[in-house]
């Protein structure tokens, strides 16, 4: 063939190597969940690509049937374009034997750099960028494709899976969307800017649901405000005006002992009408939710949904109130940022990039906050108080302080036992801590 014949062939050979890697790339990188999104506005293409993707074993056995084949083809007709040529060239420099040996490999190099480079970096990196757009314009092509050649697919990939399913490897792509890849997208639209940071934080505390127990996120136990079941009216009255909630535990001589609750709403309506307050009444009294704390929070919500209320108490293994839940609580968990009022934040960053934390403030919070991995003693204790008395094997007083993780927790404000205030820093490796 003359050189310019074999110009033509090398082009149109890269042209269909180009065409198989398009093919390649594109299926593999292309998002189901945006094919499923074309799909579902009409797009034929898309649907035929999610075919595709479920069973992709004869298509991507003629990819490689075709891209080996071109690979050899263009290795004898690149040859045989660029070798005289080269030989030519190198004669009056070098003998007759070695002129044609760095022919050879002068032509191989040139014309594997031709398809390194254009029918192999170029179709991928396209098809990288827009992987759906592009496996929709060669999915038609490819299924023509598949027909024709269909019996020497079909033997090649049987081939294949005879040497595959004795080695117990996969055969088939796992499809399957797990909270792992739909916090690593968020991730990444945060990074891209899509997604606002506290945005981002309200999808992985969804999924953190499942795993947090419903002690980091209630009101502990010495914060309850709660109702003796023989107060007067006076009492009653006077203990709503100073501590304004939506709901009073009632009980029978201690906390422990509860009858009930009564709404906010309930007691109200009494005031306004000027009928007597008495906790027991007929209609005021409501049946309440009692739950162990050894469950989650998704769980709680199930309770909630199921018997329809939106307040609990929490008790432990001896029948001791730890501690009470309510609705808002779980769903402030949720929204984080989105609904705290800043002064009510229980962590506040401060200028010198030290954090002030509240000690009832649940460890996974701070964990994600200060980027700590891996914690001591791990399902022992839910908030950063529980992780000081861990580490100090000791109630926590003023003052004391645990190095973890390359930041210092120094305990600011103790009020009768309860840990109020930490100071979170990063320690000066110069001093001694």
């Amino acid at each position: 063939m003359s050189l310019l014949q074999n110009l033509l062939l090398i082009v149109l050979l890269i042209l269909t190597s180009a065409f198989f890697s398009l093919a390649e790339i594109s299926l593999a990188a292309s998002r189901r969940l945006r094919l499923r999104q074309l799909a579902d506005q009409g797009d034929v293409r898309a649907l035929q690509v999610l075919q595709v993707q479920e069973q992709p074993g004869y298509y991507f056995t003629t990819v490689q049937i075709g891209l080996n084949a071109v690979a050899i083809l263009g290795g004898v007709v690149g040859e045989e374009m660029l070798s005289p040529w080269f030989e030519t060239l190198l004669r009056p420099w070098v003998s007759a034997s070695t002129a044609a040996s760095l022919a050879v490999a002068g032509s191989v190099a040139v014309v594997t750099s031709l398809f390194v480079v254009f029918a192999d970096l170029m179709p991928k990196r396209l098809g990288m960028a827009e992987p759906e757009r592009v496996a929709m314009r060669v999915v038609g092509p490819m299924r023509t494709l598949l027909l024709t050649f269909k019996p020497l697919i079909w033997l090649y990939t049987r081939c294949t899976d005879l040497v595959m399913r004795p080695l117990g490897l996969p055969t088939q792509r796992d499809e399957r969307v797990t909270p792992e890849d739909i916090l690593a997208l968020a991730e990444a639209g945060t990074q891209a800017g899509v997604i606002d940071r506290p945005e981002q934080q309200v999808i992985e505390n969804l999924f953190e649901l499942d795993t947090r127990p419903v002690t980091s996120a209630m009101t502990p136990r010495d914060r309850i405000v709660w109702l003796r079941h023989d107060d007067s009216d006076e009492a009653v009255r006077l203990r709503i005006a100073a501590k304004p909630f939506s709901t009073y535990p009632v009980c029978e001589g201690e906390l422990d002992h509860v009858l009930g609750y009564v709404d906010a709403k309930d007691l109200f309506q009494r005031v306004l009408s000027g009928t007597p307050i008495h906790p027991t009444d007929d209609g005021l009294l409501h049946k309440l939710v009692v739950v162990p704390d050894s469950l989650s929070l998704s769980e709680v919500l199930l309770h909630f949904r199921e018997q329809h209320e939106d307040f609990a108490l929490i008790v432990n293994e001896y029948s001791t109130v730890v501690g009470m839940v309510t609705l808002n609580d779980l769903m402030s968990t949720v929204m984080g940022e989105l609904v705290t009022p800043e002064d009510e934040e229980m962590m506040v960053r401060r200028d010198d990039g030290s954090w002030l934390i509240d000690g009832h403030t649940p460890m996974a919070d701070v964990q994600r906050a200060l980027g700590v991995d891996d914690l001591p003693s791990p399902g022992v204790y839910d908030t950063l108080a529980g992780f000081l008395m861990v580490m100090l094997r000791r109630v926590p007083r003023r003052t004391d302080c645990v190095v973890w993780g390359g930041h210092r927790f120094e305990v600011m404000d103790v009020d009768n036992f309860r840990i109020d205030q930490v100071l979170v820093t990063r320690p000066d490796p110069a001093k001694p801590t």
